[in-house]
């Protein structure tokens, strides 16, 4: 359902939705998956296995920025439980080609990370993208890594007291 740019329903601020896994209803996850194979598979030329079997695990998170029922952007959290200590992992971070360069990025971020509270988060960063996640307290965790033609630094936010 898209809008015509400069329509009026364009001026309506976008919404941030948080859903965890369990309760999101077909027709959300659809569009967070569709949004992510438009960005990663289509524009991107990332070939990978986007049904990857996290998405609907009962700790996964997704959050999304929508506009009339659009997803315009999307972040999945993974909790991962390891040695009794709780951690995270974000993925699937991307936003729509025509609403880039309006902060949908930071805002899915920012609530992705005040989930996190002072827990370590990971990340793998395209190269590209590490400096922007350096800004929001990640740090260099390894080398540098091919996955699938692309390379991805792994990056670690790390716990906080």
């Amino acid at each position: 359902m898209s809008t015509a740019p400069g329509s009026p329903s364009t001026d309506r601020p976008p919404t941030l939705v948080r859903a965890w896994a369990p309760d999101l209803e077909i027709g959300q996850l659809y569009a967070v998956l569709e949004l992510r194979v438009e960005v990663f598979v289509v524009e991107q030329a990332y070939f990978y296995p986007e049904l990857d079997g996290y998405d609907l695990l009962p700790r996964t998170r997704h959050f999304w920025v929508e506009r009339d029922g659009d997803v315009i952007g999307t972040v999945r959290l993974l909790e991962e439980n390891t040695e009794n200590t709780k951690e995270y992992r974000l993925g699937h971070l991307c936003t729509r080609r025509s609403a880039r360069g309006q902060g949908h990025t930071t805002r899915l971020l920012q609530a992705a990370l005040a989930d996190v509270g002072p827990a370590a988060c990971r990340i793998d960063s395209p190269s590209y993208l590490v400096e922007m996640y350096t800004r929001h307290g990640f740090e260099r965790s390894g080398d540098e890594k091919l996955d699938n033609g692309v390379p991805l630094v792994p990056l670690l936010r790390s716990a906080r007291p």
